[in-house]
């Protein structure tokens, strides 16, 4: 299924599917988009048009939509049936976090390389090989990789992401607090964790002064 969906809504497809996953494991074979809605504190209206766009499964009178077969709509519409190999460069404590957190499986992507200016010698961390970023461009190369993590400071990204670039590299997950140029069929999505917490502060202040 192939459709042009907003970003607040693709934002709010990866929270479906979490739950959607929870109510599998815990027995649930049907939910209705009023439970969904209720569970994630959005209105039923919006999570019925989201689902109806990602998934042709019709709902079962007085039960709802089969979860199993939302799950398996969701999973293709947000491409995790496919096994998705990507890099990581910046090996900091960030990026270390990064190399080791294993929820990335239930994703279906595995990073398989990571580079460092630190790495003069090739060496190990969470299973997955550390290269000097000098090695870059040879081995993404060779290897075909898609998906490009930075993690670096930002005087240093916009020149990693353009050795990602001329490597074959399309998609960037960017965690440095700096805008990236890239060409058109590129994308990038920037992490933002000052977006984050300013969003939290004005958020938390806005309470309190209720």
């Amino acid at each position: 299924m192939s459709k042009t969906v907003s970003q607040p809504m693709l934002r709010r497809l990866p929270n479906y599917l979490m739950l959607l996953r929870k109510y599998h494991d815990t027995g649930i074979a049907f939910c209705s988009s009023s439970r969904i809605a209720e569970d994630l504190g959005l209105s039923s209206i919006q999570v019925r048009k989201d689902l109806q766009t990602v998934s042709d499964t019709p709902g079962v009178p007085n039960q709802g939509r089969d979860v199993k077969r939302l799950i398996d709509d969701l999973e293709g519409f947000l491409g995790y049936n496919d096994f998705s190999q990507a890099v990581l460069v910046g090996v900091g404590r960030l990026g270390s976090a990064l190399l080791s957190y294993e929820g990335f499986r239930e994703y279906n992507m595995k990073i398989v390389l990571a580079f460092d200016t630190r790495a003069h010698t090739p060496e190990m961390q969470s299973g997955v090989p550390i290269y000097h970023v000098n090695k870059l461009r040879q081995l993404v190369t060779r290897l075909h990789v898609q998906i490009g993590i930075i993690v670096t400071p930002s005087k240093s990204a916009q020149g990693v992401c353009d050795a990602l670039v001329d490597s074959g590299v399309k998609a960037i997950w960017n965690f440095a607090p700096v805008h990236l140029s890239v060409p058109e069929d590129v994308i990038v999505y920037n992490e933002n964790m000052a977006e984050s917490l300013a969003f939290l502060s004005s958020k938390l202040r806005n309470k309190e002064e209720k």
